[in-house]
């Protein structure tokens, strides 16, 4: 089967808007990977990102009225996933926890390409290869965990979905200059996180002192 051109998508979309089940489940089929996969950096949970992203394909269908065409159904997708995520860590942390944000700001910040780089799920044939490129994403996964839950959305979203700094703010309901500060603040975080774990980077990514 061909893979869906965008005029397909709108044609997914209109049906869906007229309570098409069956079309707006080939849209699921097609994000759905997608979103399992943003929500799962943002939680750090299969089990967990998985009921959330089902939850939020059940929100998108009954709020797709609301898709009005002016961003990608992408972004307007991942909004979705990416907010009832917060919901759900922020139901799951009310209780007291000690933080993580204890991390200093002096090293350069690790950029979008090079993390973008780093988080590459396609597997190898190579099962060494396989097993360190697993071990890689355990790691990433571990230090998005690190990251309070602002940065962290706000580097999912910049930095491994690749939303412009401009569909965050508008997906995360912040003005610029604060996206701007949870990104840069994150990045350096996440960086120095990795920096302990040089030896799993692939050799064009080791972080230097």
């Amino acid at each position: 089967m061909s893979k869906h051109t965008p005029e397909d998508e709108a044609w997914l979309i209109a049906r869906s808007k007229r309570g098409d089940l069956e079309a707006f489940n080939q849209l699921v089929e097609r994000y759905q990977q997608l979103m399992y996969a943003s929500v799962l950096r943002v939680l750090g949970n299969a089990d967990a990102a998985a009921d959330v992203t089902q939850d939020a394909f059940f929100s998108a269908f009954r709020h797709i009225q609301s898709f009005k065409g002016g961003s990608s159904f992408r972004a307007w997708l991942l909004r979705i996933g990416s907010n009832l995520a917060c919901d759900y860590w922020r139901y799951k942390q009310r209780h007291p926890a000690a933080s993580l944000d204890e991390l200093t700001d002096d090293d350069e910040p690790h950029t979008q390409e090079a993390l973008g780089a780093l988080v590459d799920t396609h597997l190898s044939d190579n099962p060494e290869a396989r097993l360190l490129n697993q071990e890689l994403q355990e790691l990433i996964q571990t230090g998005l965990q690190q990251l309070p839950l602002d940065q962290r959305v706000a580097v999912v979203l910049c930095d491994i979905e690749g939303f412009s700094y401009e569909e965050v703010a508008a997906s995360t309901q912040s003005t610029l200059g604060t996206v701007r500060s949870r990104i840069s603040r994150g990045r350096t975080k996440l960086r120095q996180y990795l920096s302990q774990h040089r030896e799993l980077l692939p050799r064009d990514y080791r972080l230097t002192n």
